[in-house]
């Protein structure tokens, strides 16, 4: 009998919650049953997901970024079943492949001048450790600094550089000579680069953790800077690039040129996992300085076939199908739509963001009956506000969005490229009705929120 994996998934469908709750992360299903998330999804297409029973969802949160171009994408899928039947020569190592070089020129056209080198990895995090090496490697400088409340990943190293503590706590010590200062802040970067000791300063253009925007001569100055002092100027554009904020790289919002740009997430197409470094020249020839140092880093999956034909793909389908345009025009329009019912609603703070990485904030009311639900809620558990608005956004308007951040009363959209005027209308009247209604004290939904409270309570409790 032939292996089929269809068949295998219609046997045990059923089984999902359970084999996780026995052999893998069975926190995780805590969770999902906790808030109601837990559906069994079918089907995927494009920026939409299908449950057993035939029920549409708008997916906004592209698995973390993944799916920039929607989730299956034919040209994806066809180009990944050619490369399967060619029988090509696949992770030769003793080699080099022609799929290498061709993503890798097809990158180079998108990224700043500067920029002239390409080394491949795994994913992002395998990304932020390459950055890491080579800047040390090339300064011949121990220090790397980065930003609180940034995220550059959860391997050792590049957990090194996270600036939230829930992250980090448990895991020391870590990477010795990295340290944080404030996103944003001109005057503490500089009193950091004074000493002419930091290898490399390592920044998101917007940072991920609450779609902070940095002020418009910031990543300037930034550049200027890191020039002065002789540090490298890295940009993790791991979430923000490949048309994620409507220009090809967040950079290009400002005009910059990095050292060392980062990407991964979107370059998959959402099925095989690739990163990849793009560098200068000096860079890559300082670290590959002589044949015998050809080896001195890689990663055995990083350039395999299907990997490199997932990412030429994926550039082809952003490129024909004009979805950076798409992203600045339709962001452009929700975030104009979502900032307009701001004197409507007390709860309703600040919508900001560019292209399709959008935050949604939510703060303290002036009604007294508002402030004091507000209260009960802030003193139950930091930001359990905004589970108020995704939970109801997900079971009543099938909205799958997410909190930006540990402790902060932040909705994060984060959603597929290729938005559709349909989606607009669906996301912003679904959050209209569901803000509203968290405006209706006592109500429905302040209900789930004593739930919520009291579940943050007992959590609090049980440590």
């Amino acid at each position: 009998m032939s292996f089929s994996i269809a068949e295998l998934l219609s046997e045990r469908r059923s089984e999902k919650f359970q084999l996780h709750e026995q052999y893998l992360n069975n926190q995780m299903v805590r969770v999902l049953k906790t808030i109601g998330y837990d559906r069994n999804y079918q089907k995927a297409v494009g920026q939409y997901l299908y449950d057993q029973d035939g029920n549409e969802y708008l997916d906004l949160l592209s698995g973390f970024g993944v799916f920039a171009i929607g989730r299956n994408h034919p040209t994806v899928v066809s180009a990944l079943q050619e490369t399967l039947t060619l029988e090509l020569p696949n992770l030769v190592q003793m080699d080099v492949s022609l799929l290498s070089g061709l993503l890798a020129e097809k990158i180079l056209r998108t990224t700043p001048d500067n920029l002239d080198k390409i080394f491949f990895a795994n994913s992002g995090a395998e990304a932020v450790e390459a950055a890491i090496k080579f800047a040390r490697y090339t300064t011949r400088r121990e220090k790397i600094l980065h930003c609180e409340h940034s995220f550059h990943g959860l391997t050792l190293g590049a957990l090194s550089l996270n600036g939230e503590e829930i992250f980090r706590e448990g895991f020391g010590p870590l990477l010795p000579g990295c340290s944080a200062i404030p996103f944003n802040d001109l005057e503490a970067l500089e009193r950091a680069l004074n000493g002419g000791d930091v290898a490399a300063f390592i920044v998101e253009p917007i940072q991920g953790k609450g779609v902070n925007v940095p002020d418009d001569d910031y990543l300037s100055e930034t550049q200027r800077l890191c020039r002065k002092h002789g540090t490298l100027f890295v940009a993790d554009e791991i979430q923000t690039g490949i048309g994620r904020t409507g220009k090809f790289w967040a950079i290009d919002h400002w005009d910059v040129q990095p050292d060392i740009l980062l990407m991964a997430k979107a370059l998959s197409g959402g099925f095989i996992p690739v990163g990849a470094v793009a560098m200068t020249q000096k860079i890559m020839d300082s670290v590959f300085n002589r044949m015998d140092r050809a080896v001195v880093h890689g990663s055995t999956f990083s350039k395999n076939n299907m990997a490199m034909a997932a990412g030429l793909a994926t550039l082809q389908v952003l490129e024909k199908e004009n979805m950076v345009d798409n992203c600045a025009a339709i962001g452009e329009d929700i975030i104009a739509s979502l900032r307009g019912m701001i004197g409507q609603y007390e709860f309703l703070k600040e919508v900001r963001g560019k292209g399709l990485m959008i935050a949604i904030e939510f703060g303290p009311p002036k009604s007294l009956s508002l402030k004091a639900a507000w209260t009960m809620l802030e003193a139950a558990n930091k930001g359990l506000f905004c589970q108020m608005v995704t939970i109801p956004l997900f079971k009543e308007h099938r909205i799958l969005s997410q909190v930006a951040g540990h402790g902060m009363n932040v909705v994060k959209l984060l959603p597929p490229l290729n938005l559709t005027q349909k989606d607009r209308d669906w996301i912003v009247n679904s959050f209209s009705k569901t803000i509203a209604d968290c405006h209706q004290v006592p109500g429905s939904i302040w209900d789930l929120g004593k739930n919520l409270a009291s579940h943050a309570i007992k959590g609090k409790k049980g440590k």
